[in-house]
């Protein structure tokens, strides 16, 4: 299909068809996994476009035009991991250099941010993203990068992604979104002023909790420039079976994202309503604070819920933890089985005690990614854990 009339159809068949093409050689409907490490040139310089796999591969080149379309974005560049996007981008400020983050993010980019990158002198702050003055008073005149999630992980918090840009491009800093936990079914920050959208590709993209991998979309050439060189010089790229699984994932993105999403607001309603829950976090909940701007920015809610019990101590929550059976305790989302997490014993444990509190982060909260599965089946499955407290 030619990019010219894929880019006027809508995200579902851009899911399916955009950045592949039939097997030139075969036929093959299917991007072949090309298990290569290089390619043979004609002449010396003279090659179809692959040099060696580190730099390129078809099978990755598929996957990074495919998430490029999906983005509104005219570049995609695909990582060996979503940490691995993010520390390029990280790699590309200097010594005395200043990020602005938000302070209910990832355990993973806060580790990465404070541990690998301070001793470097590149430093962070981390503050409540939902508040604009507080961000406004956060940023330095050495500013140079505003890394911002939407929602937020763990607590599903939603920020106004324009506000937020336009403050960045005003200041002179890039402004990244992590977009994992929406998925570009359900936000595409691009079209909001985002320089820089960064995934997860582990998460809803490959939907499968089968493949680790990170991606990055941009519309800036000078980002994709700088991106494409660290790629070639430092190495953190997917293998071909990893993009193969990848591309599998996003051509059924759209239909799980509904499911996902009609599942989460299901479970969220039902738990609000629980005797046994003190409150429930997700934006699909009118009681949610982030709900209005939710339905401005987003096209969906998402899949993500998290919430804290009345009986609000470790050991309950633990038991409720402990007594699934259709969820089941472990880290990572975005998969098509519905998963049970602990933040501050999980995914992140790396953020001290007191900077989890701060940013309201509870020990005692439980994260859900409620996967497709029959939701009758998953609240049962709630219902009984929740007997247990």
């Amino acid at each position: 299909m030619k990019s010219e009339s894929l880019n006027k159809m809508g995200l579902g068949t851009k899911a399916v068809h955009a950045g592949q093409a039939p097997d030139p050689t075969t036929g093959a409907v299917m991007t072949p996994i090309y298990q290569t490490s290089t390619y043979a040139q004609s002449a010396p310089g003279v090659h179809k476009g692959h040099e060696y796999a580190r730099v390129t591969n078809p099978t990755r080149s598929a996957l990074e035009g495919n998430l490029a379309a999906l983005e509104s974005a005219k570049y995609g560049m695909c990582f060996s991991s979503g940490v691995a996007a993010t520390d390029a981008i990280v790699r590309c400020l200097r010594p005395g250099d200043h990020i602005v983050a938000s302070n209910d993010l990832y355990g993973g980019t806060y580790r990465l941010m404070r541990q690998v990158f301070g001793p470097f002198g590149i430093t962070s702050d981390f503050v409540d993203m939902s508040d604009l003055d507080v961000v406004k008073k956060a940023m330095k005149p050495n500013t140079k990068l505003l890394w911002i999630e939407t929602p937020t992980n763990p607590l599903v918090r939603v920020v106004d992604l324009q506000a937020l840009c336009a403050m960045a491009r005003t200041h002179g800093a890039t402004s990244a979104v992590d977009n994992t936990f929406a998925s570009p079914i359900l936000q595409r920050p691009l079209e909001w002023g985002a320089d820089l959208v960064v995934h997860s590709t582990t998460k809803y993209l490959g939907g499968h909790s089968d493949v680790v991998g990170g991606a990055v979309c941009t519309n800036s050439d000078e980002w994709h420039e700088k991106l494409r060189f660290l790629i070639k010089s430092s190495g953190a790229v997917p293998g071909p079976m990893d993009c193969f699984l990848t591309l599998r994932g996003t051509k059924t993105l759209q239909i799980r994202m509904e499911r996902h999403c009609h599942n989460a607001q299901v479970i969220a309603e039902h738990l609000e309503n629980h005797p046994k829950v003190g409150k429930v976090y997700y934006p699909g909940l009118p009681s949610f604070a982030g709900h209005e701007l939710a339905k401005k920015q987003m096209d969906g809610f998402g899949g993500m819920v998290s919430f804290l019990l009345k009986n609000d101590n470790i050991e309950a929550a633990t038991r409720v933890m402990s007594s699934t059976h259709v969820f089941t305790l472990a880290e990572s989302l975005g998969g098509v089985e519905s998963l049970m997490n602990h933040p501050a014993t999980m995914t992140h444990a790396s953020i001290p005690a007191a900077e989890r509190k701060a940013a309201g982060l509870s020990d005692t909260l439980i994260r859900l990614s409620v996967g497709i599965e029959d939701v009758k089946d998953l609240i049962a499955d709630l219902d009984q854990a929740l007997e247990k407290v």
